[in-house]
């Protein structure tokens, strides 16, 4: 894989992970129970069958670091949390995006799709069970074998 490959996919990852911050399952609003204070997010499952290694450690390195930067629970470990966030990376998909004159592709499109669970362990209940979806798109110098 390229390095703009891998950086649109970070960016996919990261807006996939992001999208919990613009959703009704927001950690910043009123979806989540006053009582809980940690979450724990272990490491994201990939299932895609990309085979891209290292997937997994960045999409949930992308995930804590939003956690973290967001502020509205702390990461904690998973024996002591209030909560626990679970996710596993469904699929991969790399496409042209921009295809111009003689089938030449300027641009390739990464989508990625998550899904999450998201569990009150002080409760024992989840509270919801979500798929997410997002994009990050790049240069791809080259015709349609790139």
């Amino acid at each position: 894989m390229t390095r703009a490959w891998v950086t649109a996919c970070a960016a996919g990852l990261c807006g996939a992970a992001s999208l919990f911050a613009g959703c009704v399952y927001s950690f910043t609003g009123a979806s989540v129970p006053p009582h809980l204070k940690t979450v724990a997010i272990p490491l994201v499952d990939d299932q895609s069958g990309l085979g891209e290694p290292g997937l997994r450690e960045k999409f949930t390195t992308e995930l804590i670091q939003l956690f973290t930067a967001d502020n509205s629970l702390e990461v904690a470990d998973r024996r002591t949390s209030d909560s626990i966030l679970e996710g596993a990376i469904l699929s991969v998909s790399d496409a042209p995006a921009v295809v111009t004159q003689g089938e030449q592709v300027t641009r390739r499109r990464v989508t990625i799709t998550a899904r999450f669970a998201f569990q009150d362990m002080k409760q024992r209940k989840k509270l919801w069970d979500k798929t997410f979806s997002n994009w990050g798109d790049y240069d791809s110098g080259g015709g349609l074998s790139q």
